[in-house]
């Protein structure tokens, strides 16, 4: 069973994601919220497994509670889908930094938001590969330059090789057969890399990458 908590200021899309997600056998919305800091405080309190977090809320926004959320250790399991209204929102990328392990649009097809809430369940980040592509690029492009060689020294010179193969929107299949090396071994140096980084999930190893310089945005 998953375990989700909605939180959006508007209304009548809770009781649209409410209604959809009510359908499903293997989906339970545990509690809603109107604004950010409800949000934080129904996370700590009931500790779903993944919030469908807005962005533009009253009182506290979607950005800085998923920053909250993502900073405190005891809700470490918990993962942030973050919605938004526009494809190239300014607000996802940072939404990505705070935390999120993903985006997902509004008018999304119910399937769509299904599968991405069973994704983001299962520890995995809602990345697709024209996502990481476009968008990430999109953003990347306009945030400050991080320090190139930035933790860099703690991977393996495979492991890098794997994280820029993630960060330009591989999956670990896709990693594998460039590599020539099957998808198990493909998929742990992917965790090994995650856990010496420190990063939660692919979402926040994809930021790691751009930020620290280890590959560059494509200008266009």
């Amino acid at each position: 069973m998953i375990r989700v908590l909605l939180v959006d200021d508007q209304a009548l899309m809770r009781a649209g994601f409410r209604a959809l997600l009510d359908a499903e056998d293997d989906v339970q919305v545990v509690g809603e919220a109107t604004d950010g800091v409800t949000g934080v405080e129904l996370t700590r309190r009931l500790r779903p497994d993944v919030v469908l977090m807005d962005v533009q809320m009253p009182v506290l926004d979607g950005i800085e509670a998923t920053r909250r959320i993502s900073a405190d250790p005891q809700l470490a399991a918990v993962r942030v889908l973050i919605l938004t209204n526009y494809e190239l929102d300014n607000y996802v990328f940072d939404a990505l930094r705070a935390g999120a392990s993903g985006f997902l649009l509004k008018d999304a097809d119910p399937a769509e938001l299904l599968q991405a809430i069973a994704v983001v369940a299962r520890g995995e980040a809602l990345l697709a590969p024209t996502v990481t592509r476009t968008l990430i690029s999109e953003f990347v492009t306009g945030a400050p330059p991080g320090d190139p060689a930035a933790g860099r020294e703690v991977l393996t010179a495979r492991e890098q090789e794997v994280v820029e193969l993630v960060a330009r929107g591989l999956s670990n299949d896709e990693i594998a057969e460039r590599m020539v090396i099957s998808p198990l071994t493909a998929k742990t140096h992917v965790n090994r890399a995650m856990t010496k980084l420190h990063c939660r999930d692919r979402a926040q190893l994809v930021v790691w990458a751009y930020e620290s310089g280890l590959i560059a945005p494509r200008r266009r």
